[in-house]
């Protein structure tokens, strides 16, 4: 199956200084930026730009399930907003014909002990895209117990891309709500306490991401494979049983 995200288009990578700088102050995005919409890459094959999870970064800030011993890691960057970042975690997209991924990598690899998944931001597709990941980092730094439900909440959410409908403070404060245990007042506070230090660490995994060949979502990285899209679960499986060997 052909690899599928939502990416950059050539037009607007020329235009962009990548990595793309984030910044707080009400311009979410430096530059003069125009936000694409979900669409297959370009025809080419595979990502031939080396890669190895060795050179990831991981930090105490970044979100992750599993155990933090797992033999295997998988690095993935997502946008809250992004449609094949729904599709390959929840499902459900219409026009995006593909059968979930990450929900069969948890049962048979993350719940067994084999994988951890790290979870990396790429916010950019707008406003509402930054403020999930401000609030994915208030739900990581104060109930990680939580944060697998919240992030398949937010996803099951999700509607139309960009600054449309679902997404913006209010609606993820209301969403969070719902969650048994989670304290959205905190989170609010927090979020604003902590703006600034949160926008740094989305910064670095964006600029990361970018470092690495990604300029879409989603994008994940294991061992030396650099998937670059919602790709078929053969992909991943491949990809991590050949680091089980």
């Amino acid at each position: 199956m052909p690899e599928q995200n939502a990416s950059v288009s050539t037009s607007n990578v020329q235009k962009l200084a990548v990595p793309i700088a984030i910044v707080v102050a009400g311009a979410l995005i430096a530059g003069a930026v125009y936000f694409s919409g979900a669409k297959a890459p370009a025809a080419g094959g595979a990502p031939t730009q080396a890669v190895d999870i060795k050179d990831v970064k991981i930090s105490a800030s970044d979100p992750f399930i599993g155990k933090a011993d797992a033999p295997v890691t998988l690095a993935y960057w997502s946008d809250y907003q992004c449609p094949f970042c729904k599709a390959v975690e929840t499902g459900g997209v219409q026009g995006i014909n593909i059968n979930p991924s990450i929900p069969t990598l948890i049962k048979d690899y993350v719940d067994t002990g084999k994988l951890r998944i790290v979870f990396k931001d790429y916010p950019f597709l707008g406003e509402d895209s930054l403020t999930a990941a401000l609030y994915e980092h208030a739900v990581w730094e104060t109930y990680p117990d939580k944060f697998y439900a919240w992030r398949a909440a937010m996803f099951a959410a999700q509607d139309d891309e960009g600054d449309q409908g679902f997404g913006d403070e209010a609606s993820i404060i209301a969403l969070s709500k719902k969650i048994s245990g989670i304290d959205a007042a905190k989170l609010k506070a927090l979020v604003a306490s902590k703006k600034d230090a949160y926008t740094k660490f989305i910064q670095d995994d964006l600029t990361e991401g970018s470092g690495f060949g990604i300029s879409g979502t989603p994008g994940f990285i294991t061992g030396k494979t650099l998937i670059a899209g919602a790709d078929d679960i053969s992909a991943f499986t491949k990809a991590i049983d050949a680091q089980l060997k």
